[in-house]
């Protein structure tokens, strides 16, 4: 469910999600607000689960990463118990930065950073082989990365035209 807002809600959206360092001040003039009201707006949208939160993007390749790694892994069955414990040892390995369930011939897909192949491989036969009941795992490697996910879509407010 979409969660409902307005032009200047939108407005706020954007410009924090290009820059979260944009002062409270920075941010009523951009969309002709004063500060309190603006405060109130991005409050508001925080509290409604539209901010989850500000970051710093960090650059992979400057801190070592040179490999990135899509990993679709296929559970031997699946119960309860068995996806609740294959899901808590997937989320405690840093590697691992973007994990998902998804449809098709792998129970899950994993995004995962690693400084080289080298290193993947460790991280393959020490962790990802081993984790609760795996079956099968398949790894598909990165050659060239043309856009990045750093920015969600954010769809015109309720009852505005579509730009």
């Amino acid at each position: 469910m979409q969660a409902s807002f307005d032009d200047i809600d939108r407005q706020l959206l954007l410009a924090l999600q290009a820059d979260a360092r944009l002062t409270t001040g920075e941010l009523a003039q951009l969309t002709g607000l004063s500060q309190s009201p603006c405060w109130r707006r991005i409050k508001r949208l925080e509290q409604a689960g539209l901010i989850q939160g500000y970051h710093a993007r960090l650059e992979r390749r400057a801190l070592g990463y040179g490999v990135v790694a899509f990993v679709s892994i296929t559970l031997d069955f699946q119960t309860e118990s068995r996806s609740a414990e294959f899901i808590d040892a997937v989320a405690a390995l840093p590697e691992v930065v973007m994990f998902h369930a998804v449809t098709g011939a792998a129970d899950f897909l994993l995004m995962v950073l690693a400084e080289d192949l080298d290193t993947y491989s460790r991280l393959l036969q020490g962790k990802l082989h081993r984790l609760p009941g795996v079956r099968q795992v398949q790894t598909t490697f990165s050659l060239q990365e043309f856009k990045r996910f750093d920015e969600v879509p954010v769809p015109p407010a309720r009852g505005s035209k579509k730009v």
